[in-house]
């Protein structure tokens, strides 16, 4: 049973047991070509590879498939966010779970320790597992007799620092306070999140992130903000609770409390555990919060097999991560 699993499962400590658990995932009914796409293939005896200091007769190739279509020889791997990874495949898939299980996320620093890598390498895993986490499957949220909720806040630095790094900038002074970056995120009641980092809230980032993303037959639920005012004309209805007025539920059904319970979620993670986010990355982080979220009525080992199933179709080069950050 799934619920028997722990992190002493032979997939998380045995290479071999790892590649086949992957396969089972990716090719349930046999290996198919990255390439062709063709299911038609012969598996082969394990192939020494290249020769390298650590192993000057060559690395042992296992897993390998050759299709017999193309002729192109792959593995599991091929065409993933793990292809041409030098870390052993059970700590990619210990680490794939440790992110999908860890509610608020888990630091680079203490994946670093507890897979045995450097942080650079930790750090360039996770954010590989954040890019198997996006969401693919695209299409609008909500619909006729479904609340979208949408809103925003700010992450990334205290209130009082910005302030203070706009003084430090006019002043011509270094400055090391953080400025709070603007995410927006919609919440299908009972459904799905999604966020979004913008350079600016008003009403065209905002009308732009709801129109390709909620449908407009749905009920649009929001604060007073103004720039809502415009693009909530377009939907079925548009409801607005005042919180300036210290209005937040109104007859148990006016509310943005989904949306804010999410962010909750978010800031807890950013502040307790990641503690500063670019703003290169920072959208990464909201897709790692937005996956959690949308599994979580799965259990830890359901949402991370999910994870490994996005890994498809997705690569992650270090040079696209525009290098070291957080």
């Amino acid at each position: 049973m799934e619920n028997a699993v722990d992190i002493f499962a032979p997939r998380f400590q045995n290479e071999d047991a790892a590649r086949e658990h992957l396969e089972g995932l990716h090719w349930p009914d046999g290996p198919v070509c990255p390439h062709c796409g063709s299911g038609n293939a012969k598996r082969l005896p394990p192939q020494r590879g290249r020769k390298t200091k650590a192993h000057p007769e060559g690395v042992i190739r296992k897993g390998v498939v050759q299709c017999n279509l193309c002729r192109k020889q792959y593995t599991v791997t091929v065409g993933t966010v793990f292809e041409s990874s030098k870390v052993p495949l059970n700590k990619w898939l210990l680490a794939n779970h440790l992110l999908c299980a860890s509610k608020k996320g888990i630091s680079g620093h203490q994946m670093a320790r507890m897979l045995g890598v450097t942080y650079k390498t930790a750090w360039f895993m996770m954010h590989r597992i954040r890019e198997a986490m996006t969401d693919v499957e695209g299409g609008p949220m909500g619909g006729l007799g479904a609340t979208i909720e949408a809103d925003e806040t700010y992450v990334g630095g205290k209130a009082k620092n910005r302030k203070a790094k706009f003084r430090a900038k006019r002043v011509g002074g270094p400055s090391n306070v953080a400025d709070k970056q603007p995410v927006v995120a919609l919440v299908e009641r009972g459904g799905k999140v999604r966020s979004f980092h913008v350079a600016n809230v008003n009403g065209n980032t905002l009308r732009h992130i709801l129109v390709t993303n909620a449908d407009r037959e749905s009920w649009l639920m929001t604060d007073e903000h103004a720039a809502y005012k415009a693009v909530g004309a377009e939907y079925r209805q548009h409801s607005v609770v005042v919180h300036s007025k210290g209005e937040y539920v109104r007859k148990g059904v006016f509310h943005t409390n989904t949306v804010e319970g999410f962010f909750s979620i978010l800031k807890r993670g950013i502040i307790g555990v990641y503690h500063h986010v670019s703003q290169a990355h920072l959208h990464r982080y909201t897709t790692e919060f937005d996956f959690r979220y949308n599994t979580r009525k799965v259990s830890d080992f359901e949402r991370a097999d999910l994870s490994l199933l996005g890994a498809i179709g997705k690569r992650l080069t270090y040079r696209r991560t525009s290098g070291l950050g957080a």
